[in-house]
């Protein structure tokens, strides 16, 4: 018996380890916008810039790639490198239709280029209907010009996070071999 129990605690143990380190090594990325150490980074050719997203009036929580839902958004770009303080910076939100030609006619929001000497960006934008679009930020005025591109959807909500949907799977399992190896090894004790 006990060297059952121990097998039983020591596949468990496996179990929720292994669940772990697979939740806990993702990394989300999105064109040039990516997670990293909690913080959401654009990167712009070699520049970094820290990217939030928030919608004060649905959304309590801050978004780095999609925005969860329609309506009032407001979005802050904060350099990292000082580099960046004295070059142009241009904004722009387009709809996503597969091509770039014809960038007025597709544009939903643009800020002109303009330097940014507090090294900070605010860009406020009501989107009225769900959709995909991109962000196109430019800097200009160094050896060359970069542009970072980053796909990102409105309105369809807050993915569900794997960890949500398979922890209480591996959870119930895990429960549920326990409690069969445990009830088996009793019959097998009260029958001998």
């Amino acid at each position: 018996m006990f060297f059952q129990l121990n097998l039983i605690k020591q596949t468990l143990v496996s179990v929720l380890l292994a669940a772990s380190v697979i939740f806990s090594a993702q990394v989300q990325a999105h064109g040039g916008l990516a997670l990293a150490e909690d913080l959401c980074i654009l990167t712009v050719g070699p520049y970094t810039m820290h990217f939030t997203g928030y919608q004060p009036l649905t959304q309590e929580e801050e978004f780095c790639e999609d925005i969860p839902e329609i309506g009032k958004t407001v979005v802050a770009l904060d350099y990292i490198n000082d580099e960046l303080r004295p070059l142009t910076t241009e904004v722009r939100i387009i709809r996503d239709t597969g091509s770039e030609e014809n960038l007025d006619d597709i544009t939903v929001y643009h800020l002109p280029p303009k330097v940014y000497p507090s090294a900070s960006i605010a860009v406020e934008h009501v989107f009225p209907e769900k959709g995909k679009f991109v962000g196109l930020v430019t800097v200009t005025g160094g050896a060359e010009d970069y542009v970072s591109r980053f796909p990102f959807s409105v309105g369809e909500g807050r993915p569900t996070s794997w960890v949500t949907i398979i922890l209480p799977v591996v959870i119930i399992v895990s429960a549920g071999a326990f409690f069969f190896l445990r009830r088996r090894q009793t019959e097998v004790t009260n029958a001998a």
